[in-house]
């Protein structure tokens, strides 16, 4: 477990952070963007949760994501290349398997889809589509930081799998896709 005592340490102040293997990088680097873009998605579906609450599995299976992302950001500030890689928290096939299983279960009860769907819809499923978003440009992220650095290459199917999930989610939220909003393409040209 992590133990924190102190909230400001002054480390940061002049630019750079600490990876979880104690080296030092500047702020903007490519791996601190991808694991804070982590905790960005992180923050998005906790704004879902509100809607959530009182909702049994479902809400179960956002507080297990939101657990999971705490591990696939300890992933990424954990390079694979230094000293701390064999205790390192990674990201395991099981995580991906489990999002999957729930993906499948959500998605039989769906009405087919017609067309792209417009973010939106309930309270709960228009902060999913925002969390799948944030989550998608996490994936980017971490695909960038695996061409130039070596990775877990499961963190990069995690979170691929979970703007899955999200959107899934989202749709099952707005009354089994029934509530969704399609797109109409040319709707306003005149």
């Amino acid at each position: 477990m992590v133990q924190l005592t102190h909230i400001y340490t002054r480390g940061g102040d002049g630019g750079e952070t600490s990876l979880g293997s104690g080296q030092r990088v500047p702020k903007h680097d490519l791996r601190v963007a991808a694991f804070g873009t982590v905790d960005e998605a992180n923050s998005a579906i906790g704004l879902a949760r509100l809607h959530t609450a009182g909702q049994g599995e479902i809400d179960a299976m956002l507080a297990r994501v939101q657990n999971d992302l705490f591990d696939l950001g300890a992933d990424l500030c954990n390079p694979q290349d230094q000293q701390r890689k064999s205790t390192a928290l990674r990201i395991t096939a099981a995580q991906i398997t489990r999002l999957e299983h729930e993906i499948d279960a959500l998605n039989a009860d769906l009405a087919p889809l017609q067309s792209f769907i417009l973010p939106g819809g309930s309270p709960a499923a228009a902060h999913l589509h925002l969390a799948r978003t944030v989550t998608r440009r996490a994936e980017r992220l971490i695909s960038e930081l695996a061409s130039m650095e070596q990775t877990n290459p499961l963190a990069l199917q995690y979170a691929n799998r979970l703007s899955d999930h999200l959107f899934v989610l989202s749709r099952h939220l707005n009354d089994g896709g029934n509530g969704d909003i399609l797109w109409q393409p040319g709707a306003n040209i005149e």
